[in-house]
């Protein structure tokens, strides 16, 4: 489920502004979504006096709230949780200033200016400026055992998880290039790493499938699925069903403790799209070597624009970009 998207049928944001009730809400900066790139982006818009208003959304702090230990972001010798990283992040935000709300951003009209968001389907906010950060959201299976197990074995993050399991014998489930990436990624830090792949062929481009297929310590499963994720505190194994033509089906079992989904992410945009220029995936495209959208007054920072890195440090750097951004807007406009 998108974490902004929205929830009515309503054609235009005219008709639900005529619905609510009171003055809009007037603010020089909006920051839609948290997380990285979010919390990044308030503490420099509030060190420049822009005075910002951050929505959170539904998941506060973003994707690695869902993440445990995080040993890849500078500044934390001894490695921190995700959930504390974001608690330290909004800390530093609102100590400047930063208006952190729980809202969800249910509509947008980028049609004039001031750029015009609902909050919550009740509220109109009024902004000179908007930042979004609203990420993207791993694609999971849906399998009951894979959500019982997120954060203690189950990962959509090779880069950020796989330190984890040094030595250790693993899964990564796909068969595109992210799924071939990620197996490689970690076939250089673990003893074993099993691609379980649905089809009886991999999509990945032709480069990344000889790189899988020349790893000794990568086995490749076609024509797999996953029945369960199975284990105590921890993940300790999958349980698989194999394929060999529609008569030959069974079940079998390995044992791992790292079970990485790599079947890709969603771009929490689908409420922008009106507005913004979006790729085939639905990633906001910004001017390139800005966070610039194709509207004025309008960045995009963080997961929601990034298909290649997706790291927290990235995020972060790129909600700077957007505060700046936003700030040169305002002043080149008279609107500090």
């Amino acid at each position: 489920m998108d974490l902004f998207k929205s929830m009515d049928n309503l054609n235009t944001v005219e008709e639900k502004v005529n619905e609510i009730k009171g003055d809009a809400e007037k603010v020089k900066c909006l920051i839609i979504g948290s997380g990285p790139a979010g919390y990044t982006a308030a503490i420099y818009a509030a060190r420049a006096n822009l005075k910002p208003i951050l929505y959170e959304g539904l998941q506060p702090g973003g994707q690695l709230t869902t993440t445990t230990e995080v040993d890849n972001y500078p500044g934390y010798p001894e490695g921190v949780t995700g959930p504390v990283m974001m608690e330290d992040f909004k800390k530093q935000a609102e100590r400047f200033g930063t208006d952190c709300r729980w809202g969800i951003a249910t509509s947008v009209d980028f049609s004039a200016k001031p750029h015009k968001v609902i909050i919550d389907n009740n509220k109109l906010i009024e902004a000179d400026s908007v930042i979004i950060a609203t990420g993207a959201t791993a694609k999971y299976l849906g399998l009951e055992s894979e959500e019982k197990f997120k954060g203690s074995g189950v990962s959509a993050c090779a880069t950020c998880d796989g330190f984890f399991y040094k030595g250790l014998d693993v899964a990564v489930v796909g068969g595109g290039d992210t799924a071939c990436e990620e197996a490689s990624y970690l076939a250089g830090i673990c003893n074993k790493v099993y691609l379980i792949v649905r089809k009886d062929y991999l999509r990945a481009s032709k480069a990344m499938q000889e790189r899988v297929m020349k790893t000794e310590n990568i086995e490749v499963l076609f024509e797999t699925n996953t029945k369960e994720i199975f284990g105590g505190q921890t993940v300790e194994g999958v349980k698989l069903i194999k394929r060999k033509g529609e008569a030959d089906e069974h079940e079998e079992t390995i044992k791992v403790s790292g079970y990485f989904v790599a079947i890709g992410h969603k771009p929490n945009s689908e409420i922008f799209a009106d507005y913004l220029e979006l790729d085939e995936i639905g990633y906001i495209n910004t001017i390139p070597g800005t966070s610039k959208t194709k509207v004025e007054g309008v960045f995009a920072c963080g997961d929601v624009q990034d298909s290649v890195y997706r790291q927290a440090i990235t995020a972060a750097g790129s909600g700077c970009k957007a505060a700046l951004d936003a700030e040169r807007y305002l002043g080149e406009n008279g609107l500090l």
